[in-house]
């Protein structure tokens, strides 16, 4: 079975151990694993007295506006500090592993976005330049393919290479999306602190596609992306994506197992 896990920057910070142990488990199995890190960037930027700023757009999603600046910090905190610190957390363990951003083997192409649109806390829209902030339009997973078929777990950080061969901020879960559907992968986790898709206080344990862009509007910034992402890889061919907490003991495994967490299908 091969599965594309996404883990979160408080999840790697608060369950690395119980994250890794738990994929050290799924030995018959081959795994991507995509991470974000966004607190950390901020963190870095922070000591580095670069502010960082975050916009929302019409459809509800929050994301880190991305300056010529801003995409240097991201890149070395990212591709760097969060994705090696990874990668040694699961060669200790004796999972051989590889760690890679989009933009090693040209694995992620993204186009440059002109113009972004952000939502003031008044409704107020504004129009402001796109930054280094991409969507990506192409995977080409033969890197990924490579790696695991020779037995490791391919580690991939969210940038991407742009139309100009420039670095972009590209979305974590949207990235995993992606490379699930390109490796039409069995199944797509995406690893939170919640337990799944929460309505009116109550977990939501299955949902297809159709259910899915029903109860879009009832959801918060940061799940709206993650069922955004959901929608994507169940139409780019993945099997099944599972919305489930990073914070349980063996998370990968009972997620699989559909333990306490939100199945999606297509249908």
């Amino acid at each position: 079975m091969l599965i594309v896990v996404k883990v979160g920057g408080k999840v790697l910070r608060e369950r690395l151990s119980e994250l890794v142990a738990d994929i050290k488990n799924l030995s018959t199995d081959q795994v991507v694993l995509v991470h974000g890190g966004g607190i950390e960037v901020t963190e870095v930027a922070s000591k580095l007295v670069k502010k960082q700023e975050f916009i929302v757009s019409p459809d509800g999603f929050r994301s880190r506006y991305t300056d010529r600046d801003a995409i240097e910090v991201y890149t070395m905190v990212m591709a760097g500090k969060i994705n090696k610190h990874l990668v040694l957390s699961l060669l200790k363990q004796g999972i051989p592993s590889v760690g890679l951003s989009g933009i090693d083997g040209l694995l992620v192409h993204a186009e440059r976005k002109k113009r972004l649109i952000s939502v003031g806390e008044r409704g107020r829209k504004k129009v402001i330049d796109g930054g280094y902030t991409g969507k990506i339009s192409k995977v080409d997973p033969q890197l990924l393919w490579l790696l695991l078929k020779s037995g490791y777990v391919p580690v991939v950080a969210p940038i991407a290479v742009g139309e100009k061969f420039e670095k972009l901020n590209v979305d974590g879960d949207q990235m995993a999306a992606h490379i699930a559907g390109a490796l039409k992968a069995d199944k797509l986790i995406l690893l939170t602190d919640v337990l799944g898709i929460m309505l009116d206080g109550k977990l939501l344990s299955r949902a297809n596609v159709s259910e899915l862009k029903e109860i879009l509007p009832k959801l918060g910034h940061g799940m709206i992306t993650k069922v955004y992402a959901t929608i994507e890889a169940l139409e780019f061919g993945v099997g099944e994506v599972i919305i489930a907490s990073g914070f349980e003991k063996l998370p990968v495994s009972s997620a699989l197992e559909h333990e306490s967490c939100t199945v999606i299908s297509r249908g």
